[in-house]
């Protein structure tokens, strides 16, 4: 399994490293992926994710 969010769909980004002189060379931005169990009303059990701490924040916020 990749390192995708389970929720929200998020995957890595490429981008550049930009150093001092300007000069550029590519580099992966990941995701920030953490292990978390999350209760399931539909299964009624904890259910173990890799999320991202984004959709961890959101999960707080709406108290699911």
């Amino acid at each position: 399994m990749g390192k995708i969010c389970i929720l929200t769909k998020k995957k890595a980004n490429n981008g550049f490293s930009v150093s001092h002189s300007h000069a550029r060379t590519k580099k992966r931005q990941d995701v920030n992926l953490q292990s978390k169990k999350v209760w399931s009303y539909t299964q009624k059990a904890w259910t173990k994710m890799k999320i991202s701490t984004k959709a961890i924040k959101t999960l707080h916020k709406l108290k699911l």
